[in-house]
């Protein structure tokens, strides 16, 4: 297995296995409680004394953070506190970290350093042991700084503000120009760095003897290397901070640094594995060339969120996949050598490793074909638009009988969001004083989805659970189904609708905010998606729900909330 090969796995592994941890494990927190807009210059969120103010001239953060998780005030039972999925998310976090850390390895501004660095431990240690010891230390302040930087960002904003960012219409653009400027950053537009004198003045400072020597050493590998690491870095804090969890940050820091640290460690530990090494060449640029593809097809699921949020309907879900049709295609180019850049080598000739992995990159390519008529695409649909938005489905015209009622029409923001939205074969409602009464009316429990444009969770659930036959057809014909997206900004309420909510003292004046108070309010509950089943009193007949993506136990649970129903009635 060559060095390309080594290099080229690692990278598709470390976006690969983000599009199947994240959907599965992460946790959508997707509240925010204002009114946000492109045309004003700022917003706020919280309660009059506690307040975030977002201006497009800067960010500015005051004072403390809003606490949301209030008494309900209605006599609903109260879900748990604690969800299950925190841990998950956390582990989720430190995965991605660990993969951006052998990643970062893997950059010419690193790679190159580390005979150096441990060829500067065994010299200058009097003994084997004295190398080790000084490999640990080094690798624990490589873990300290980075670790540290994750602690900043949490400080700096706090966990209620990267929440709030997570679904922030601004910095959902702000995130995905960022990530574009990494992508340029690795294809070689320009490098990223540091100002010299602060890197100078740091490597200065590690000619030191002693903890302070090698404190310094580990932040002059922080500093010189910044050109490789700061768009991993930026991606994974990006990633972390969207997560709205209080310590994402800092562990996707830990898992970053614990991965940039080991192999340090090893090779001070046995030195002589030194030797088999891979000599550094062209193949160190073409790391940053395939991160850099992978930063690109990244950004585009911020743009989306965007465009969602605000009803733009402009990167609808077949151009979304033509977008990354075209950016993997280049990417399958640039592996067999038809593409290149400017500090690229030429390639001689196509190896079989390397032709594998071509092989799966286009492979990739031509799965992600058929999405554009309208093909499900399972294993990606959490990061794709709705399939609601798909303009061409050919899957129209082939006789699938939709579940949707003659009158489901006039129902409230049906126009606004059911075209967008459902998934085939469902019949929901938009509006809860709608559904509720359709539930009374009919003699049925009221299942309420609290969804987002931005939920990844939602897709991945909409594109595996609710689509399997026996699930689609049990909430059709035993529920009435409620869809209240938490996170639209376009859909205004009418005036004599607004009003100000009793939970966070502000003025609420769209649907999304309404749906965004009432889940606060009657379920204790800040996280989507959330499946909540009531009667006609509006009790809940089971526990709320999070994201569950086992189809039987799913359906178990819906069998439940039957079986409470018709007890009670």
């Amino acid at each position: 297995m060559n060095n390309f090969f080594k290099v080229s796995v690692a990278m598709l592994w470390f976006f690969l296995i983000h599009l199947a941890l994240a959907p599965a494990f992460s946790q959508d927190t997707l509240i925010d409680f204002d009114d946000v807009t492109f045309n004003d210059g700022q917003e706020e969120v919280g309660s009059d004394e506690d307040t975030l103010i977002t201006d497009l001239e800067g960010v500015v953060f005051e004072d403390g953070q809003q606490d949301i998780t209030t008494t309900p005030t209605s006599s609903t039972q109260s879900i748990e506190e604690e969800n299950p999925e925190d841990d998950m998310s956390l582990w989720n976090i430190f995965i991605k970290g660990i993969l951006g850390g052998f990643a970062a390895f893997l950059m010419p501004c690193i790679f190159p350093m580390v005979p150096l660095t441990v060829s500067f431990f065994t010299k200058k240690a009097a003994s084997k042991l004295q190398a080790v010891s000084q490999a640990l230390t080094y690798g624990l302040f490589i873990i300290v700084i980075y670790v540290a930087l994750g602690m900043i960002i949490t400080i700096a904003f706090g966990p209620e503000a990267l929440n709030a960012l997570s679904t922030n219409g601004i910095f959902n653009f702000l995130f995905f120009l960022l990530l574009v400027v990494f992508a340029a950053s690795f294809l070689g537009a320009f490098e990223l760095t540091l100002p010299s004198s602060f890197v100078n003045r740091i490597d200065a400072q590690s000619d030191k003897g002693g903890l302070i020597g090698q404190f310094f050493m580990a932040a002059s590998l922080a500093v010189v290397s910044f050109s490789c690491t700061g768009p991993i870095i930026g991606t994974l804090l990006v990633d972390a901070a969207t997560k709205g969890d209080r310590l994402g940050p800092a562990i996707g820091m830990l898992g970053f640094s614990f991965a940039l640290a080991i192999p340090f460690v090893l090779f001070a530990m046995f030195p002589s594995l030194l030797k088999s090494m891979p000599k550094s060449g062209g193949w160190l640029n073409s790391v940053k060339v395939v991160l850099g593809f992978l930063e690109l097809a990244l950004a585009m699921k911020f743009l989306s969120n965007v465009d969602l949020a605000y009803n733009w309907q402009i990167l609808d879900r077949e151009v979304f996949l033509a977008i990354w049709i075209v950016i993997f295609g280049l990417m399958g180019l640039y592996l067999i050598g038809k593409i290149k850049f400017a500090h690229d080598s030429t390639l001689q000739f196509m190896s079989v490793p390397r032709t594998i992995i071509a092989i799966f990159v286009f492979s990739f390519v031509v799965y992600m074909i058929p999405g554009m008529w309208g093909a499900p695409l399972k294993s990606i649909a959490a990061f794709l638009p709705p399939i609601g938005t798909q303009d061409f489905d050919i899957s129209a015209g082939t006789g699938i009988v939709s579940a949707t009622s003659s009158d489901a029409t006039d129902r409230r923001y049906f126009n606004h969001f059911h075209d967008r939205a459902t998934i085939k074969g469902m019949d929901p409602y938009y509006d809860y004083e709608e559904a509720l009464a359709a539930a009374r009316d009919q003699g049925k429990p009221l299942l309420v989805d609290f969804t987002g444009w931005n939920c990844v969770n939602c897709r991945q659930m909409e594109a595996n659970v609710w689509s399997d036959p026996g699930i689609k057809e049990m909430i059709n014909t035993k529920f009435i189904l409620a869809e209240l997206y938490v996170d639209d900004y376009d859909l205004k309420l009418p005036e004599d609708e607004q009003y100000v909510s009793p939970t966070t003292g502000k003025k609420i004046t769209t649907v999304g905010r309404k749906n965004t108070d009432f889940q606060i309010t009657k379920f204790n509950s800040n996280s989507q998606p959330l499946y909540a089943i009531l009667d006609e009193n509006e009790e809940l007949l089971v526990p709320t729900s999070g994201a569950n993506y086992s189809i039987p136990s799913y359906r178990a649970y819906l069998q439940s909330a039957i079986d409470a129903y018709n007890a009670k009635n």
